[in-house]
């Protein structure tokens, strides 16, 4: 495991990260709420292993960040004009979307369900890890399921430890509430988790 300071190399830092994603590694990052634990998406048994490393019970969904909105067609089936009016408002920043799945979106992020959470991080080490990674990754909370989640790389580590392919130190998060959840699967759409936006903002756009 290796601690990476995010500075002035940052992009050489994210490029490496990236790279140890493609190789079925799993690589820890600021968000807007806390650290988040990323996997390749397109590969299962790192998807297997993020599970494993966190102790999650399969049949949990995993959230996904997305490197740019043009991307969201990649993931999301549908996307209806109150989404983009949610869009157009809250992203980038920490409402999660949940949105009919595509078919080629794996059962395991889905949990079977066939619907899919996502969301376009505002924390630029977040974005710019998916971006060099030229796909969503997973945006899970960097902590063994159950715990606290960890608002710093040493909370990470410390957390984690070896079973973390590398860190990308973005410093402490704000770490007060995680993203916002909105279920747009459902008319009107549904508040699974009031987190970061409050249900009152929401209220104008759905």
């Amino acid at each position: 495991m290796d601690l990476e300071l995010v500075g002035s190399h940052l992009n050489a830092q994210v490029t490496e990260a990236a790279r140890v994603l493609k190789s079925g590694g799993l690589v820890a990052y600021p968000t807007e709420s806390f650290y988040g634990l990323a996997a390749d998406i397109s590969n299962e048994a790192a998807i297997l292993r993020l599970f494993q490393v966190k102790r999650r019970e399969a049949g949990k969904p995993v959230l996904l960040l997305i490197p740019a909105i043009k991307s969201l067609k990649w993931y999301a089936a549908h996307v209806s004009k109150t989404a983009e009016r949610l869009m157009d408002q809250f992203w980038p920043g920490g409402l999660t979307l949940i949105f009919e799945a595509r078919k080629d979106v794996s059962t395991l992020l889905t949990a079977g369900t066939g619907k899919i959470g996502i969301r376009l991080s505002s924390h630029p080490v977040a974005t710019a890890l998916a971006q060099a990674t030229g796909s969503a990754i997973t945006g899970t909370s960097a902590n063994i399921s159950g715990e606290a989640p960890c608002n710093t790389s040493y909370g990470v580590a410390s957390a984690l430890g070896n079973d973390v392919d590398r860190i990308l130190d973005g410093g402490e998060t704000p770490g007060q509430k995680p993203s916002t959840v909105l279920d747009m699967t459902t008319r009107p759409p549904t508040v699974l988790r009031e987190g970061l936006i409050s249900q009152e903002a929401l209220s104008p756009y759905c």
